[in-house]
């Protein structure tokens, strides 16, 4: 089982051009399927009273990505086979990205944001929604938000927002819990740089989708933080799980559950300690070894 890989750039790119086409060279090069910005503005992202009073999130002025490379990295993104997406974060920005992104991504922060639900629905583009910190409750509400809106296509991103996860806390069997609760195609959000957790979560649990923080070289603003991804991390995670016959292999190693006997053992059973005497084989396997 393979599954759709988006590769989030996040503020890893410097608000520099070259680097962000960088990034989609390198998600291309490593079998992505797509390649994620983000659109924010400071001022329209924390209020007031908080940028007064941290001067590293005024500081993050310099993380935002620019407006205007918004059409070369689409084009750019379609040359290299990917779908370019990218996550609004103040409402004027759906209207932005609207002509240029195959489908929005909604951010695990933004799940409660009922305006930009909707503004995001009726744009009549495919939305994904992480679901980081919030409850079966917030989950369904914003499911019937978009819905109501006119979202006809739904995936929602299982999503444990620490920076990074620890692997005790993927909680990955949530992804099943999701799909019986809402329908929905489900995918992993990864922040925990784990290629177990990947797989386990597209082999066992069935994730559509898995979104990772991509970083070119350590250089990046959020590379420090511990969430993000190298490209030859991940190129061998996904080239793992494009090859049907290892696929095949781990899926069959699952097997039917059932306690018994395999083919393989069958020989040994008969050399089992015999329970009268502790020896080996069983007696009724010594009878032949009799003169």
């Amino acid at each position: 089982m393979s599954a759709h890989f988006i590769a989030e750039v996040s503020s890893n790119h410097h608000s520099d051009l070259g680097r962000c086409l960088r990034f989609i060279d390198s998600a291309a090069e490593i079998g992505c399927d797509s390649v994620k910005f983000q659109l924010f503005k400071i001022d329209q992202l924390f209020s007031p009273e908080v940028l007064a009073a941290r001067e590293e999130l005024r500081q993050r002025k310099a993380w935002e990505l620019p407006v205007e490379f918004l059409p070369e990295l689409s084009r750019y993104s379609h040359e290299k086979g990917l779908q370019f997406s990218c996550t609004p974060f103040y409402l004027d920005a759906v209207d932005e990205l609207t002509p240029y992104v195959d489908y929005f991504k909604i951010a695990s922060y933004e799940l409660m944001w009922t305006d930009l639900l909707v503004k995001c629905a009726k744009s009549g583009k495919p939305v994904v929604l992480s679901t980081g910190m919030a409850t079966i409750d917030e989950i369904q509400k914003a499911v019937q938000t978009l819905r109501d809106a006119g979202c006809k296509d739904l995936t929602l991103l299982h999503c444990i927002s620490g920076y990074p996860t620890p692997i005790d806390e993927c909680n990955l069997a949530a992804i099943k819990t999701l799909h019986e609760v809402t329908q929905c195609p489900i995918g992993w959000s990864d922040h925990s740089v784990s290629q177990s957790v990947i797989h386990r979560a597209v082999n066992h649990w069935g994730a559509s989708t898995i979104e990772f923080h991509l970083d070119l070289d350590g250089e990046g603003e959020e590379f420090k933080t511990g969430h993000c991804w190298l490209p030859e991390q991940m190129k061998e995670v996904i080239a793992q799980l494009q090859d049907s016959a290892l696929t095949n292999n781990w899926l069959a190693a699952d097997g039917n559950g059932e306690k018994v006997p395999s083919a393989t053992e069958l020989p040994d059973r008969a050399w089992r300690a015999d329970p009268h005497d502790g020896l080996r084989p069983l007696q009724a396997t010594r009878l032949q070894y009799r003169n």
